[in-house]
């Protein structure tokens, strides 16, 4: 108690009734929560049994855990701190009787999800080529999240997608309990579910008469029902949370819940902790200055006793390989001026697709780095399939690569066409490709398929032959729009932001050969096969996603939450970016970019960069970029601006370096 500020101590000591805790970035809050529950279990004698905190994560719940168990002792034994997911499923498997299941049911992966919602497509006979049933089985998951039941779903009769949805649902459940089975999604549904038996309900609410709530600003309509209901009888509720840090509601969280919690609890106590234990104050004045410009918030302010520190560079890049190859700069002259570890610094982006040019320049400078929340840009799967064509168009022996198109997007060429195809080859020592152009000779195909397999190979001859080492990224553009590979995104994938996000990788591989080609004008797309091909053989080690390795991390704003680093780059500062552009589309507010923003700055200790470009690259054609609004928003005596043309900026990194490898040279190494 002693180490906590006095909202901290009045936080751990109110203990009865409703409490909500506005806990601001840095502001120690897993802290209050721990010490907390051992004032409860120490002071307050309250047995463990009684009390349960619920987290998002299973890295928050054991964290809690090993720090409660270690300041508590024997006397925490018997606490529940967990998931929601966690809870649910010990709910259920004392109870789930009361629906029809066995207590050793199952709760089944998507790959075990994906063969019953086919199951019960087939038996509703849909056609799984009009109504995709990995789309059904998105839609089944947002109605589960928002507590709607078969029976209580009414369909949009004007959406195909809807009745089917309407005709599948109720057999799909169906079929789940015959195999007494549930879907990650029913674990919280059926949870609420049981609690309306009045027993149940009043077993779980004597179980757990203290009950505490992180990360609040980020339940969703289901997980806001469950806590309700076990803390009706007795009250004493405490939830924690930021809502100015609430960025998921792309997946359900509704900000609404902890803005009207005071509402919903009549009487609350609200504690605000806003003393920052983690960042300057310049970067903290920074993001005070963009979040307070949020409509919908609870009003508050971060501050520090630490002391103002360095102002915020603001880099102004000309494109986005300048953007990468002066943020790489910047880190390796911090990295040595500062005797930082390469996991001190971070670049954190809006998008994983913007990740693909900083991986270029730190493979390039040797520079460690993991990508956290995503996969290495070459590794993502689109980003092999869209590389795929280019190296059969250089190569149309590359048999591996033609195997990967055949059938991206799909054209209804199965496998068991593909053994024939690889059969016909070998019996007869041809290439692949030209036995494509030969399959009318192999009478095991059927006609139909015969059709599509040359259709296919006429249009790859004709690419292959039409191919210049000019605009290469223009043709290559040109082919993957005739491919329509962005309507086989939307159409084979259930979720559409994750089809928005290998779009835009794609669209990076494109702008990847564009700027290849503006920098090398007489390079060829073998040259620049090749050299993504080294760079593959030059990726980190494996496990590099793990958190603890010595490397710059990349990550995504959205993976960046809860985590904090002593220098951070927040790059791509620009409209359509950051704010996205789908979101300014959806709300012209902004409130929840601009508080991805404000989340991005406050993960920074010591020092941040801002970076933005005048102009990107998109599907290979320059266009301008503006700034974005929320650079606006930050106080001019805050920022120190650095540019392409500013030369009298760029005199201290460049004599930085000339030190930098003088005394490289003169350590002999």
């Amino acid at each position: 108690m002693k180490k906590l500020n006095p909202p901290q101590q009045r936080a751990v000591n109110t203990t009865e009734g409703a409490l909500l805790i506005l806990a601001g970035a840095g502001s120690g809050k897993t802290q209050v929560i721990t010490t907390r529950i051992v004032h409860l279990l120490k002071d307050k004698r309250v047995p463990a049994e009684n009390i349960l905190a619920v987290t998002f994560t299973n890295k928050a719940a054991k964290e809690m855990n090993e720090r409660v168990g270690a300041m508590a002792g024997p006397l925490a034994k018997g606490i529940v701190i967990s998931t929601f997911h966690s809870l649910g499923v010990r709910i259920l498997r004392r109870d789930i009787r009361a629906l029809g299941f066995k207590p050793n049911f199952s709760i089944y992966s998507s790959s075990d999800q994906a063969g019953v919602i086919r199951q019960a497509v087939r038996e509703r006979d849909i056609d799984p080529k009009k109504i995709d049933p990995d789309q059904i089985l998105w839609k089944i998951s947002g109605l589960k999240n928002r507590l709607i039941g078969p029976k209580d779903f009414t369909p949009d009769h004007s959406s195909p997608l809807e009745i089917a949805v309407a005709a599948v649902y109720p057999r799909y459940q169906e079929l789940l309990k015959g195999f007494n089975a549930i879907d990650f999604d029913d674990i919280i549904m059926l949870s609420v579910g049981l609690l309306k038996t009045p027993a149940i309900l009043n077993f779980w609410q004597e179980r757990f008469r203290y009950i505490m709530v992180d990360e609040y600003q980020d339940t969703n309509a289901s997980q806001y029902l469950l806590i309700s209901l076990l803390a009706k009888k007795h009250g004493n509720i405490c939830v924690v949370g930021d809502d100015d840090q609430s960025i998921y509601g792309w997946r359900g969280a509704e900000v609404e819940n902890i803005l009207n919690f005071a509402k919903d609890y009549p009487g609350c106590v609200t504690i605000k902790l806003e003393q920052n234990y983690r960042s300057t104050g310049s970067i903290l004045d920074a993001a005070n200055s963009v979040i307070k410009n949020n409509p919908l918030r609870t009003d508050k302010a971060l501050w520090t006793a630490s002391g103002a520190g360095r102002v915020i560079d603001l880099l102004v890049a000309d494109s986005e390989e300048d953007e990468a190859a002066k943020v790489v700069e910047a880190i390796m002259l911090e990295q040595y001026r500062d005797k930082l570890l390469w996991s001190d610094l971070a670049i954190l982006y809006r998008s994983n697709a913007q990740s693909r040019a900083f991986e270029e320049k730190l493979r390039m400078e040797r520079i460690p780095y993991v990508v956290i929340g995503g996969q290495q840009f070459y590794e993502r799967k689109e980003v092999k399939d869209a590389i795929a064509y280019l190296k059969v168009i250089d190569n149309p022996s590359d048999e591996a690569s033609l195997l990967r198109i055949i059938n991206f997007p799909r054209r209804g060429i199965g496998d068991t066409t593909l053994i024939k195809l690889n059969q016909w080859s070998m019996e007869h020592d041809v290439a692949l490709f030209e036995t494509l152009g030969r399959v009318n000779e192999i009478t095991e195909i059927s006609a139909s398929c015969k059709k599509t397999v040359l259709a296919f190979h006429a249009m790859m001859k004709d690419v292959i032959n039409r191919f210049t080492s000019h605009n290469m990224g223009a043709q290559v553009n040109t082919l993957f729009n005739h491919l329509r590979i962005e309507d086989e995104m939307y159409r084979t994938l259930n979720d559409a932001a994750q089809a928005r996000k290998r779009i835009e990788n794609i669209e990076q591989v494109v702008n990847s050969l564009a700027d290849y080609e503006a920098r090398n004008p007489r390079g060829t797309l073998s040259a620049f096969l090749e050299r993504i091909s080294l760079m593959d053989e030059d990726k980190p080690a494996e496990g590099g996603k793990e958190h603890g390795l010595n490397a710059v991390t990349l990550m995504s704003l959205h993976s960046s939450k809860g985590l904090e680093f002593s220098h951070v780059w927040l790059v791509g500062m620009e409209e359509e970016l950051l704010p996205h552009k789908r979101s300014i589309e959806e709300d012209p507010t902004v409130a929840e970019e601009r508080r991805l923003c404000y989340v991005g700055i406050t993960r920074a200790r010591r020092y941040l960069t801002i970076s933005r470009c005048l102009t990107r690259r998109k599907y290979g054609a320059i266009e301008e970029r503006k700034p974005s609004r929320f650079l606006a928003e930050i106080p001019e005596h805050l920022l120190s601006k650095t540019s392409s043309d500013d030369t009298e900026s760029d005199s201290k990194p460049v004599n930085l370096a000339d030190d930098f490898f003088a005394r490289m040279l003169g350590d002999g190494t």
